[in-house]
């Protein structure tokens, strides 16, 4: 099993800690090498299951394509580069070859050991933009930030506004936004894993930027700061997550005192309740902590809430909670995926840590973003 986070630590307490991080992965059934980096494992815990029908009481998803229906004209999928002083990132940009005036832009975060290809197959997402019309950025982790390619999500500099990576993506997005004409009130950003906890992150550090945020099998905002406390986060520890405070832009703040979600950003998550990689806990936080958020901005009113369960058919059962506003609009969506582990609900075989047997985070995702009102800009 890869872990979500570089497991190389400052020379003063490498013994120690990476004898913590041994003994946190032994008792999950996991070996590590000598230096401390979990050996390659199948992350994926699922298994293939028939189940009941789709209620129809439920909304339809974005389609999904079958596999017996002839593939759609195809866009351009090309590697760019976008650099700061000191910092550059490689990035994949799919431009479908028909594109909606003044078209939504997805950011999709991989998850640890993936690629931008890997991601973008995994997903099929490339192909939900050809049908609708928008813009797909897959930015990519490079070895030299992490040697496992995950997002740094648990690094206090990599929380704030204005710094380290969330800063880099920002201003991807910005790039790609300002050269392909895109709506700056339509930009959404999801990812898996790491990328999921760093898309929670974008979505409070830069909440004028994005829309809406998706979350895949990933983590709260400020559940962590250092390793140590990654790893619990990862087993559902809360011991990173501080009480109420406003947002601030110092790394040096965010790490002394803590950090919650302040910035109430449309959410939909996803998680499977057999992932034993990262705790089905962390998605209800994620949710939690949204729904939270909304209610402050609402002065204190709560969101009106439901709860349905469904077994599709040649799909997982699940159970759908959503929050709705006093204007009815829908707010935070969660999904409970029954009996899946830590994979991308519905992906595609040809790419890596999907669930083939659904339901389809892809189509469900996109179905929320653009049901989301205009409002604002960024």
């Amino acid at each position: 099993m890869k872990p979500l986070f570089n497991f190389r630590v400052p020379s003063y307490d490498a013994h120690a800690i990476n004898e913590t991080i041994r003994s946190a992965l032994a008792s999950a059934g996991i070996t590590t090498d000598k230096g401390g980096f979990a050996a390659g494992q199948n992350v994926v815990d699922v298994v293939a299951r028939t189940v009941e029908a789709r209620t129809d009481s439920m909304p339809e998803p974005a389609r999904r394509p079958r596999a017996d229906e002839p593939k759609p004209p195809s866009g351009s999928f090309e590697a760019c580069l976008y650099a700061q002083p000191g910092r550059a990132c490689v990035y994949k940009l799919y431009v479908p070859a028909r594109v909606l005036a003044a078209p939504p832009l997805l950011v999709m975060l991989h998850g640890c050991t993936q690629t931008a290809d890997d991601f973008a197959a995994g997903t099929r997402m490339n192909r939900l933009a050809e049908e609708h019309g928008f813009l797909v950025v897959y930015p990519e982790q490079a070895a030299s930030a992490n040697p496992s390619k995950c997002w740094n999500w648990f690094k206090a500099q990599d929380q704030v506004r204005d710094a380290g990576e969330p800063a880099l993506i920002a201003g991807i997005v910005r790039e790609v936004t300002a050269r392909h004409g895109v709506d700056p009130r339509r930009i959404f950003v999801a990812g898996l894993s790491a990328g999921a906890a760093m898309a929670v992150i974008l979505g409070q550090t830069y909440p004028e930027l994005f829309a809406g945020v998706g979350a895949h099998s990933g983590l709260p905002y400020g559940s962590a700061h250092d390793i140590p406390s990654a790893l619990a986060a990862m087993k559902g520890g809360r011991s990173g997550i501080a009480g109420p405070k406003a947002m601030s832009n110092s790394a040096t703040t965010s790490r002394r005192e803590g950090s919650r979600a302040a910035q109430a950003v449309p959410t939909i998550v996803f998680h499977g309740d057999r992932d034993h990689t990262v705790q089905l806990s962390n998605g209800i936080e994620i949710a939690q902590q949204a729904t939270n958020a909304h209610a402050a901005a609402a002065t204190g009113a709560a969101l009106r809430v439901r709860t349905e369960k469904a077994a599709p058919a040649g799909g997982r059962r699940y159970s759908r909670t959503v929050h709705v506003d006093a204007a009815g609009q829908t707010r935070v969506e969660s999904w409970t995926v029954h009996g899946a582990g830590h994979a991308w609900a519905g992906g595609s075989k040809s790419g890596t840590y999907t669930d083939a047997s659904g339901p389809d985070a892809s189509a469900e995702m996109l179905r929320f973003f653009l049901a989301l009102p205009r409002a604002g800009s960024a």
